[in-house]
């Protein structure tokens, strides 16, 4: 479970981020979702520990970060998995050392011992009769299942995914999606999703955060957003016919 209180960033004079809050639960997908500019790329960097917040407090399974020694930090690092948006293999590497590669960056355990973890998730993403080509030989939502592979080898307890389903076909954004899902039930991860696509919100939304302007607009689960008359997220969801026509058959 991570726990974010009040949490606030500026870059000069411009206030990114202004007082969210908001839990996000282990073994659900947590989305955040909003406009170009309204602060989720920010917020998810806070939480991967690469911006510092100016105010508020973020909690990994009830830890505070800012209290956290380096030896602490250095672990909570281990514990994260991230999915970025444009998949970020190494083109030079096949699938198998793209995935080994946290391993043997982060860890001490043997070769055979990362060979096999490596192994165990390349085949739960369904990828082993890839396992040995580079990523130019693969197709985009193949890239994008070994980005996933890559993430969880650590068996992480937090896994963040960046935009997961940018450029690809709706069909196949389908499939990322339920992987994404279907792994963080598995593991119980705590799953935390930037996007803007709302198929993935009603795919696969267990709780869903949406920002605006810095400021948390509204928050809620998939099946809330048919019935909210909150101005934010009707604005954002039905800005288009086809979800206005979804609506209308929901209700």
């Amino acid at each position: 479970m991570i726990e974010i209180n009040d949490i606030r960033k500026s870059f000069d004079e411009l206030e990114v981020l202004k007082g969210i809050s908001m839990t996000f639960e282990a073994g659900k997908t947590n989305l955040i979702i909003g406009q170009s500019g309204s602060g989720k790329t920010v917020l998810l960097k806070c939480l991967l520990g690469l911006y510092t917040p100016d105010g508020g407090n973020l909690l990994f399974s009830n830890q505070a970060l800012e209290t956290m020694n380096d030896d602490e930090r250095r672990t909570l690092r281990r514990e994260m998995g991230m999915v970025f948006q444009g998949s970020a293999l190494f083109d030079s590497m096949t699938v198998m050392e793209n995935v080994m590669f946290p391993m043997q960056m982060l860890t001490d355990q043997d070769e055979h011992s990362i060979h096999a973890a490596a192994e165990e998730v390349i085949k739960r993403v369904n990828l082993m009769d890839a396992h040995q080509k580079l990523p130019a030989e693969l197709s985009g939502g193949m890239q994008k299942r070994v980005a996933i592979a890559r993430a969880v080898v650590m068996k992480p307890k937090y896994l963040f995914c960046d935009e997961p389903n940018s450029g690809l076909d709706p069909k196949t954004a389908i499939v990322i999606d339920n992987l994404i899902r279907e792994i963080t039930q598995e593991f119980n991860i705590t799953t935390v999703i930037n996007s803007h696509d709302m198929n993935s919100v009603m795919e696969i939304g267990d709780t869903i955060l949406l920002l605006k302007d810095g400021v948390k607009a509204w928050e809620g689960t998939k099946e809330q957003i048919f019935k909210t008359d909150n101005e934010a997220i009707n604005d954002f969801v039905y800005s288009s016919r086809l979800m206005k026509k979804v609506k209308e058959v929901y209700q």
